[in-house]
């Protein structure tokens, strides 16, 4: 490879992430229209995930332009990350259709078949001619957002066949050939250079189609490439994921990720498992034998299907282990990174709502990890106050507001460029939960007031109440967690864990103000102490609630049959009309009151002993 190769293979790349870029700002500007809904519609379970990544990918030839996409889309807020785990693993499925299609036909031929339109030699120009067609001919916003989004994929195509072009030297030469021969003996080694080869082409379609293309000299055994064949995959998915990783967001790397994550699990099953067979003797028969192209085929999609199946229900474990390793985007100490988020709600995004509704998401997200934090923060001041985080917990809060204030002015002016009712909805619930973020923020402010009076007064709570705070501080937790998630990812499933929560925190404060008003009657708690305790339970009370609204805002928005039945659907789950409430209410309250009647008996036992 000469320095002409390495600058067409870089320019390469450059068409390839100019692409995606072009695409994603598209994708971001239909965010809100049918391609979202469809999106979400498709990806609503794992399995539907599933088949759409792998029928895009045997459509398109290419899982890491799949996936790519898939990156591009959750980091534009398009669906979540725990919506793409099943593309991503349909993806891989769906790479091994090139090779079954390379073991059918000469791809290089120029025949007729209705297959051609799918090589990217034939989709790239076509998507260029169709895109530019709709922008230059642009009668509506929406044919011009789809001419770009099309124009994307072609420039995406184009720079994918000009890094293929510029390493195809390297076969030319018979080198990666040379590579792929004499590694029977070492799985390790074949491994590797799988990887390796899979890493420079940047294709796991190419590194086996090029395995293929080299079975016809009659020399390759399934001995000889079956570690070649893992150790593609892995190649394939580093390659993916560093390009998931140029100035993506936490979620959209933390695809790259699962990918990685999921290929990796993938080759230790395989390697262990053919070991083990041949150990055993059982393929003695096919060892040795010369495998052709189409026994490379069914080796590569028979790998990817099992190891789909397997491991399929190990995708929340993926999700868990890609948050460890890829860290949310920390909230700075100073406020000048939250400067440039209120900065970025412009007016020249009115034109397209998704952007600005994206801004606005962006600085809400912001809004909540502040007033998450301060509560937190404001807690720790009951045990030992200082007034160092006091002071910052004020400032955070001060700044909250303000950021209330910017981010509902700018709504309102959105809402005169608006015409599409979903993004009326958006609207609406981005003005609500502004409101209910800054609610949280005030509510963290008090509760540090309330350690302030005690600090001041230099009285404090009795040891049965603290214990009973830490538990119910963990509840009240819990909850925070759950609403970050239901609004960050629009997950159902965490809001909906929220309200029997919610119900509980009701219960254990209702007990928790007896408790206090029967040490206040024994004189273990003194008047003021008891009275502040009486406003941190009304203060956590009121955050739970808050969070309920939130949860179940982020219902109402999934479920549009009961956005405007809001009160009736609240009212059938307290009133035990809905198993899954009930269920969930009632492993809560066991759990959480256990915990207070161990602390109890604890309490009791001390007393005794003392």
């Amino acid at each position: 490879m000469n320095i002409f190769n390495l600058i067409t293979l870089l320019g390469g790349l450059a068409m390839f992430l100019y692409g995606m870029r072009l695409m994603g700002d598209g994708l971001k500007e239909s965010s809100s229209g049918t391609l979202k809904t469809a999106l979400e519609s498709l990806t609503r379970t794992p399995v539907k995930a599933f088949l759409l990544g792998l029928v895009l990918t045997a459509v398109i030839q290419s899982s890491t332009a799949t996936i790519v996409i898939t990156s591009g889309l959750v980091g534009a807020g398009i669906i979540s990350l725990h919506q793409s785990l099943g593309i991503v693993i349909g993806a891989n499925v769906g790479t091994t259709v090139t090779g079954q299609i390379i073991r059918l036909l000469d791809l290089n031929s120029s025949g007729a078949s209705f297959l051609q339109f799918f090589k990217p030699s034939t989709l790239a120009p076509l998507a260029l001619i169709i895109g530019i067609i709709l922008i230059m001919s642009q009668k509506s916003g929406s044919s011009g957002k789809t001419g770009q989004i099309i124009t994307g994929f072609g420039i995406l195509f184009s720079g994918l066949l000009n890094m293929t072009d510029a390493v195809s030297t390297l076969t030319e030469s018979g080198i990666i050939e040379h590579l792929f021969t004499g590694f029977g003996k070492n799985p390790l080694l074949a491994y590797l250079i799988g990887a390796g080869v899979a890493f420079v082409l940047q294709s796991s379609s190419a590194a086996i189609g090029i395995l293929q293309a080299f079975s016809t000299s009659g020399q390759l055994t399934f001995g000889a490439i079956y570690a070649l064949l893992v150790g593609i995959y892995l190649g394939d998915c580093v390659t993916t994921a560093i390009v998931c990783y140029i100035g993506a967001k936490p979620d959209a790397k933390r695809v790259g990720i699962v990918n990685i994550l999921f290929n990796l699990c993938k080759s230790v099953v395989i390697l262990a498992v053919v070991t083990v067979i041949h150990r055993l003797g059982l393929l003695d028969a096919l060892w040795n034998n010369v495998i052709d192209s189409g026994g490379i085929a069914n080796t590569h999609t028979l790998f990817n299907l099992a190891c789909a199946i397997l491991l399929f229900p190990l995708l929340g474990s993926y999700e868990k282990m890609s948050r460890r390793l890829v860290k949310d985007e920390p909230v700075p100490a100073d406020h000048s990174q939250n400067d440039e988020l209120l900065d970025a709600l412009s007016p020249v995004f009115f034109s397209t709502p998704a952007l600005a509704f994206g801004r606005c998401y962006d600085a809400l997200l912001v809004m909540y990890g502040m007033a998450r934090a301060s509560i937190r923060q404001a807690f720790d001041l009951i045990n030992t106050y200082d007034e160092a985080p006091a002071a910052k917990i004020a400032t955070d809060e001060d700044y909250v507001d303000r950021m209330a204030d910017r981010i509902n002015n700018y709504l309102i002016q959105i809402s005169a460029h608006i015409t599409a009712p979903n993004h009326l909805e958006i609207m609406n619930h981005y003005y609500s939960a502004a409101t209910e973020f800054e609610r949280l923020s005030d509510h963290a402010m008090n509760i540090m007031e309330i350690a302030r009076d005690l600090y001041t007064h230099q009285s404090s709570f009795s040891e049965a109440a603290m214990s009973e705070l830490a538990i119910l501080r963990e509840l009240i937790s819990t909850i925070l967690g759950y609403s970050e998630e239901a609004f960050r990812d629009r997950n159902v499933a965490s809001a909906r864990h929220i309200e029997p929560l919610e119900e509980v925190v009701d219960d254990i404060v209702s007990v928790l103000k007896d408790n206090h008003l029967e040490r206040l009657r024994a004189g273990k708690c003194s008047i003021f102490a008891g009275t502040e305790f009486l406003n941190l339970l009304t203060e956590v009370e009121r955050i739970s609630d808050i969070c309920s609204n939130i949860g179940v805002a982020t219902i109402a928005r999934a479920n549009p049959e009961i956005k405007h039945q809001v009160h009736d659907y609240v009212s059938i789950l307290h009133s035990g009309r809905d198993a899954q409430f009930n269920r969930e209410y009632e492993k809560a309250h066991d759990h959480y009151f256990g915990e207070l009647q161990q602390g109890a008996r604890q309490a009791l036992s001390k007393e005794q002993t003392e």
